[in-house]
C-alpha cells in the first residue's frame, strides 16, 4: 500500500517551524535586543515540537512494521 499523498505529521512539522521562524523575526522587529531570551524560548519550543513529531513518526513506523510482521506470521502459520 503506497503512503498517503498528504502526510499530516509532515504538514504539522513544516507549519510549526514556519510559525516559529515568523515569531522569532517578529520578536526581533518589535522588541529589538530585548527579544533574545524570548527567541531562545521559541527556538526551544521549535526543537521540542520537532523531536515530538519525530518520535510519533518513529512510533507509527514501528507499529506498522510490527503489524506487518504479525500479518506475515499469521499467513505462514495459517
Amino acid at each position: 500500500m503506497p503512503p498517503p499523498a498528504f502526510d499530516k505529521l509532515r504538514a504539522l512539522a513544516i507549519g510549526s517551524q514556519a510559525i516559529g521562524l515568523m515569531l522569532i523575526i517578529t520578536l526581533e522587529t518589535v522588541m529589538g535586543n530585548a527579544a533574545r531570551p524570548w527567541q531562545g524560548v521559541v527556538l526551544a519550543a521549535m526543537l521540542v515540537t520537532a523531536l515530538t513529531i519525530a518520535l510519533v513518526r518513529l512510533y507509527r513506523r514501528n507499529l506498522a512494521r510490527k503489524r506487518w510482521a504479525e500479518r506475515l506470521d499469521d499467513n505462514d502459520n495459517g
